[in-house]
């Protein structure tokens, strides 16, 4: 049983499935599915089983998953310090809807400190931010809501609040209304609700009518902020989103809040690092600006009463 073995083990896991591992791994469905099939003749059982179209740890797969992990994760710290002899690099995967000004400023503290810093930044979901941090495929991930696995150091660092947006043209617009009940007939553009490869926070929509006692709303499932934003622009639909992630479009004019007096929600943000892993100098500068309390911020927009 060696590195590679292992490391194509995790892809299938991670993207669920033979092509989408061969495709993340740059290598052919047929390669996959060889070096799969010699890794389970050498542990003498099946690590998947199908279901439907798609593949689920075996109760053998599941046993092996968190130390290929580690090994995974080992080979990662060894690349850090590689790294970090040769160019200060640090490797980060954040929430794509957390990629705001909130972070950017967070990064522009982290490069003034420490000016070698080099941040490789990718996106995935928070599941998916977990799991690359727990590999040790990158050092810092930035996800909602807090991950108590055993084996990550994760600590809250912000909230998000959440907000009713419409388009500017919308006839709740810049409105304030007693109730989210009295939304309950409009158009509602959300995340789509997937089981593991999800948000958490995108059922926030529907949990919100539900506590008030409806159960079917009219909605859009749209995967992708950016995505949400233009299609409210454009009058097709309300959608609940993140205040930071808006604050450009409500400057501009071109959305605008409703303002809902039983809704206050937010959902908290955390940073996290594989527990015991080695954090470069770089790494440990981006954590403490990532930890710092002025990373918390309010709109403008969302507290203004008019």
């Amino acid at each position: 049983m060696d590195s590679e073995a292992l490391e194509t083990f995790l892809a299938v896991y991670r993207q669920g499935g033979v092509s989408a591992a061969a495709s993340a791994l740059s290598r052919t469905q047929s390669a996959i599915s060889r070096r799969l099939a010699v890794l389970e003749r050498e542990v003498g059982a099946p690590l998947f089983e199908r279901i439907g179209r798609g593949l689920v740890l075996s109760e053998l797969g599941a046993a092996l998953l968190p130390y290929a992990e580690r090994v995974a994760a080992a080979i990662g710290d060894a690349r850090s310090i590689v790294a970090e002899a040769s160019a200060g690099a640090v490797q980060m995967a954040t929430v794509g809807t957390l990629a705001n000004a909130t972070l950017t400023n967070a990064l522009q503290r982290a490069k003034a400190r420490h000016p070698t810093l080099d941040v490789r930044l990718q996106t995935a979901t928070s599941a998916e931010v977990s799991a690359k941090v727990r590999s040790g495929e990158v050092t810092v991930g930035l996800r909602y809501f807090e991950d108590t696995s055993p084996d990550l150091d994760c600590r809250v660092v912000q909230q998000e609040h959440l907000v009713v947006v419409c388009a500017a043209a919308h006839r709740f617009a810049g409105k304030r209304l007693k109730s989210l009940a009295q939304l309950a007939h409009e158009r509602w553009l959300a995340f789509p609700v997937q089981e593991r490869r999800g948000e958490a926070f995108a059922a926030s929509v529907f949990a919100q009518f539900l506590t008030r006692g409806i159960d079917l709303i009219d909605w859009v499932a749209i995967d992708g902020l950016t995505a949400q934003k233009r299609l409210v622009e454009a009058g097709f639909g309300l959608a609940l989103l993140q205040a930071s992630a808006v604050e450009e479009e409500l400057a501009h004019g071109s959305l605008a809040l409703v303002r809902v007096d039983d809704l206050s929600v937010s959902i908290p943000v955390a940073r996290l690092v594989r527990r015991g892993g080695h954090l470069s100098a770089g790494a440990q500068v981006l954590l403490r600006e990532l930890g710092r309390p002025s990373n918390i911020r309010h709109t403008r927009a969302q507290t203004r009463r008019p």
